[in-house]
């Protein structure tokens, strides 16, 4: 038998409210405070209810890293597409764009902490659907550019890529890294510093 709307309704609510609470506690405290008896007490629900719905905590951050991914796919959409002939301007577009994505969801930055110091399946995915959004992103944007047969284009993406995030972490940790203060004057010098470091590179 059908469930009927109003417990369909009751439902979708207390989904809603468990995935609430768990944002809240994720960006409160860590990923090591997020449990089924935290979520439960944070949504004031029971317990039986974190496991009917989601199957124990990792649905619950399944369900919040999809939220945190779909804001980023946003994020990224609202940047006006730029039309350029040139490899070393759209890694400074692609780079500054993801950059400013990433500042803007920190869920998405306490779900990359997090898989920096724990390894499973569900982080890999969850990282690997966030690189989708990225990758999703960029080849709608690319442009056809001929990259500079000298270089190694993946591996310097990988190397800037790594700075941008890890930036982006420690402005959510800390506010500053290596000594420069990640304020808007702070950020206002890391793009110029990405600017020069691409300046460098054949084009």
């Amino acid at each position: 038998m059908a469930d009927s709307p109003i417990r369909l309704r009751d439902r979708v609510s207390t989904e809603g409210l468990i995935v609430q609470a768990g944002e809240r506690i994720l960006l409160r405290d860590g990923f090591p405070g997020l449990n089924v008896q935290t979520l439960a007490a944070e949504a004031h629900c029971d317990r039986k209810l974190v496991y009917r719905y989601f199957d124990g905590a990792d649905g619950v951050v399944e369900r919040i890293a999809a939220r945190a991914h779909a804001a980023l796919g946003a994020s990224l959409a609202s940047i006006p597409q730029v039309e350029t002939a040139s490899w070393r301007t759209f890694a400074h577009i692609s780079l500054l764009t993801w950059l400013a994505a990433l500042r803007a969801s920190p869920l998405s930055l306490r779900l990359m902490a997090w898989a920096l110091v724990e390894d499973s399946d569900l982080l890999r995915r969850i990282e690997a659907d966030r690189a989708a959004v990225l990758q999703t992103w960029m080849r709608e944007r690319r442009p056809r550019l001929r990259t500079s047969p000298g270089g190694d284009p993946a591996a310097l993406n990988a190397v800037l890529m790594a700075a941008v995030q890890h930036l982006a972490l420690s402005g959510l940790a800390r506010g500053a890294f290596a000594g420069l203060a990640l304020d808007p004057a702070g950020w206002a010098r890391i793009e110029v510093a990405l600017e020069a470091l691409l300046a460098a590179v054949p084009d």
